[in-house]
């Protein structure tokens, strides 16, 4: 079944259109972004249980921007207080204006910006799904989520707690300008099963998780996440201190994707460039890894939860080549920065939801696969680590250092698995040297999409990161 698009912003576009003819009297360009997503979220442990309708990116609201003198200003809201059209038109632009005589008047600075692009488009689009988030029978699946937390406490003797959680949401968005009509609507949904261990006094986690352009149908998958993490937790208790020093290492997809988010996460978003504050901006057109690298970026380029048609300022989504060969192409480009750079914007304007401003965000950030198997990988190394379970990860743009948090590490010892394990296991480097050691790839990819990425502190959206099984050489501590 199709991804039905919101009644409530089909109802709401009339007005929307009349609201964006009128200001357009008055600015150099006008737009709209009407949002309306609403989803189902649960979480259920040995102690608690909970169900809510909010997800990571549930909303329902519109923001309009506007163009005037060389400056933008944006105004957001979601509820009208009964006012006409015209009336609302008139409030809009009152504080609209307000902003504008704010930024003239202050020493803040600001961009004298061109004219956004506005090329004529209609696009609609339903994406298939199996069920809705509005569908789901709730009890059914709290009652599932119950029996996978009981199995993963059963699969281990020393499991305290099994976590599991799921969230799906039915996304729909409408952008509207002088010249452009585009709708959207589509479901996405990720959960993970979560197993606490505990021995002695010394706790360990496990996780696994599924995630996909799929309705709530997709939980059903983690049956098997459960016990998978209640084995890796229970690994986790045996294991050992790593260490410190550089090794040879292998990288599962999912710390794959993690180096890829780090490494060509915020380094390559060129809002970043616009106040040089990235060192990606020195490195266009240079080497920045082996030959085997060649990474994506982009909503077209996997079909995960961070696909969409079209970006949140009326930008079709695209599948950027960011490095090519080890050669680094291009960054990623709001429209907004794309105009000040003189550049072409590549579909990654993306916004918290209706209220917060848009900047430069990752969608699917992954790793091309290569010619290599797994095994011909571990036999190629003499001493050193298979490194799985990312946990979380740092960047510093300006300098391009990186800080990857694993959850474990296998040891390979001439060329086998000895089984020791190492926990947990903290990968840093520079950029260039880490991608620059990639020496093999192998054939399979995977993209997982559970969890989120913030710009700084804050500003938190839906990403994707991944790639094959990656042999290169590592500092580890």
């Amino acid at each position: 079944m199709k991804a039905k698009f919101s009644p409530y912003l089909d109802a709401l576009a009339p007005s929307i259109k009349e609201l964006v003819a009128i200001l357009g009297e008055h600015y150099d360009y006008v737009s709209a972004l009407s949002t309306d997503s609403n989803g189902l979220m649960v979480r259920i442990s040995q102690r608690n249980k909970s169900v809510s309708n909010q997800t990571m990116t549930t909303e329902r609201g519109t923001v309009f921007r506007v163009r005037k003198d060389g400056l933008y200003s944006e105004y957001a809201f979601n509820e009208t207080q009964g006012e006409s059209v015209k009336e609302l038109a008139e409030h809009i632009m009152s504080e609209l204006n307000a902003q504008l005589e704010i930024l003239k008047a202050t020493s803040t600075e600001v961009y004298d910006t061109e004219v956004l692009s506005d090329e004529p488009l209609e696009l609609f689009v339903e994406k298939e799904t199996e069920i809705m988030p509005e569908d789901v029978n709730v009890k059914d699946l709290v009652d599932m989520f119950t029996e996978i937390s009981n199995a993963g406490v059963e699969a281990a003797p020393d499991a305290v707690d099994c976590i599991v959680v799921g969230q799906s949401t039915h996304v729909s968005k409408m952008f509207i300008s002088r010249n452009r009509f585009l709708r959207q609507s589509y479901v996405y949904s990720e959960g993970s099963a979560i197993v606490v261990c505990s021995r002695e006094g010394d706790n360990k986690v496990a996780y696994k998780g599924v995630s996909g352009i799929r309705g709530p149908e997709i939980f059903s998958d983690l049956k098997d996440a459960a016990t998978y993490s209640a084995k890796k937790a229970m690994e986790m208790l045996d294991a050992e201190k790593i260490v410190p020093g550089e090794y040879d290492v292998i990288t599962t997809p999912e710390v794959s994707g993690l180096i890829a988010h780090e490494a060509f996460g915020h380094g390559v978003e060129m809002d970043m460039f616009v106040k040089h504050r990235a060192l990606g901006a020195e490195h266009i057109g240079k080497r920045v890894g082996s030959d085997l690298v060649t990474m994506h970026e982009g909503a077209l380029c996997e079909e995960s939860v961070a696909a969409y048609a079209f970006d949140d300022e009326g930008v079709l989504a695209g599948d950027v080549v960011e490095i090519e060969n080890g050669i680094l192409k291009t960054g990623i480009c709001d429209a907004l920065a794309a105009l000040r750079l003189g550049v072409e914007p590549t579909g990654n304007g993306k916004r918290e939801n209706f209220a917060h401003k848009a900047y430069t965000r990752m969608t699917n950030t992954v790793f091309d696969s290569g010619t290599d198997t797994l095994d011909d990988m571990i036999k190629s190394i003499e001493y050193g680590y298979l490194l799985d379970g990312g946990e979380s990860g740092m960047e510093d743009p300006k300098h391009w250092g990186i800080q990857c948090v694993v959850s474990r590490g296998y040891e390979i010892k001439d060329g086998k698995l000895t089984g020791k394990i190492v926990s947990p296991v903290v990968m840093t480097g520079y950029v260039p040297d880490l991608l620059g050691s990639i020496s093999m790839a192998s054939t399979d990819r995977v993209v997982p999409g559970n969890g989120g990425c913030g710009k700084g502190h804050k500003e938190w959206v839906k990403v994707a990161d991944g790639g094959p099984y990656l042999k290169c050489r590592a500092r580890l501590g």
